[in-house]
């Protein structure tokens, strides 16, 4: 989330030494069809399927999802010019398979327009302090990067846009009964045009088909608007949209620009953060579930789904501090963003994100009817692909 603080040249591939095995698949072809799932698949019904929506449970979600550790030369360098925001930088995240093994289902990623290809390729900061780049060639390709910093803290476990989303639906068709999962994306160049808003739903399109994305228009129906289809009748049910992916966006600064010539999102793929009584009000970004509890709670009363964080720039997780956790789980909040999906070595102090009893999710504590168990919501037995 945190702007680069360095002059922007271009930025890196994967770790050299350390995290070089971080950094696989960097595809960056995003021009070929989707990919054909490899078998055929059934996916198992669940007891309340026909009744339980999608803004009823609650999911674990991460922050900067694809983040690495940064070069251990760039966190030194940093550490005694800045120490105070090497330590925010200071975490990792597992490969994306390995976090939906854990138990995510909401994800983000930060994506910079690489039109030409080649402009993150050579991030400044890390030769300046000796790390010793690898020429990736998806790097030199045309694209979407997702990076944290441009030329800063620049190590990602996966290098774009498209081979990010290829991971989520490599997973997805092996495990189709699952809850749907939120693809987060902020945009992080400082001026967003309509020319990079359709780049980036090109690549949405090149990885998944229509049917396997949940969009504005599907959750607006006939209704006049998307916020007024919400507010009546809540996102569609699990056994609507079981097995799909979703996309919102991050950045309230773009709001305006991507909704115009689309009111009410109609024909677009990303829901676009927003509140209640807006024509787009489907889904609210509230990062802070202490300060921000009035608006999660309004939001949630108009059915809209809500991202929240349980912890932000690795300070709770070093005090093993759960009082951001505890609000955001008990506040309703649908998706609850963490940078600790596993517990981190380096501090060791064991602090993790769970969703309590879940499986990986549950029903939500606020929004959720009263017969609902985590089992009716996803159960990892019944994720196993079914062939006939």
């Amino acid at each position: 989330m945190l702007r680069a603080v360095w002059p922007r040249t271009s930025v890196s591939v994967c770790l050299v030494a350390l995290a070089a095995t971080a950094c696989s698949s960097g595809g960056g072809n995003h021009s070929s069809a989707p990919p054909a799932a490899s078998t055929t698949t059934t996916v198992p019904g669940y007891r309340l399927d026909s009744t339980l929506r999608l803004d009823q449970v609650q999911v674990l979600g991460s922050h900067n999802s694809y983040h690495g550790r940064p070069y251990p030369q760039v966190l030194a360098a940093l550490r005694n010019g800045n120490a105070g925001l090497a330590l925010t930088l200071d975490y990792a995240h597992a490969p994306l398979p390995r976090q939906f093994a854990l138990g995510v289902r909401q994800i983000e990623l930060d994506v910079w327009s690489d039109p030409l290809g080649g402009k993150y390729a050579r991030p400044s900061f890390p030769i300046q302090v000796g790390v010793r780049l690898l020429d990736n060639p998806v790097m030199r390709t045309p694209g979407y990067k997702v990076i944290h910093q441009a030329d800063v803290d620049t190590n990602s476990t996966c290098l774009t846009f498209v081979s990010c989303i290829r991971l989520v639906r490599a997973w997805s068709d092996a495990h189709p009964g699952h809850v749907p999962i939120d693809i987060h994306v902020e945009m992080k160049d400082d001026r967003v045009t309509e020319p990079m808003f359709a780049a980036l739903e090109r690549e949405i399109r090149s990885v998944f088909a229509r049917d396997q994305i949940v969009t504005p228009d599907d959750v607006r129906g006939n209704a006049p608007t998307l916020g007024q289809a919400v507010r009546a009748h809540g996102w569609p049910t699990l056994g609507a949209v079981r097995g799909k992916v979703y996309f919102t966006l991050d950045n309230e600064s773009v709001r305006d620009a991507y909704l115009s010539g689309h009111p009410s999102l109609r024909g677009r793929l990303l829901f676009t953060p927003s509140s209640p009584g807006q024509d787009d009000a489907a889904y609210a970004k509230l990062n802070d579930p202490i300060a921000d509890a009035p608006r999660i709670k309004a939001a949630l009363a108009a059915h809209m789904i809500v991202r929240t964080r349980a912890d932000a720039d690795t300070f709770a997780a070093r005090a093993n501090d759960t009082h951001m956790e505890r609000a955001a789980l008990t506040g309703g909040a649908q998706l609850v963003s963490t940078d600790y999906e596993q517990p981190d070595p380096t501090i060791g102090n064991g602090y993790v994100v769970r969703i309590p009893g879940g499986t990986p999710a549950r029903c939500d504590p606020v929004s959720g009817p009263p017969d609902c168990k985590p089992t009716d919501v996803e159960d990892p037995a019944r994720l196993t692909v079914k062939v006939r």
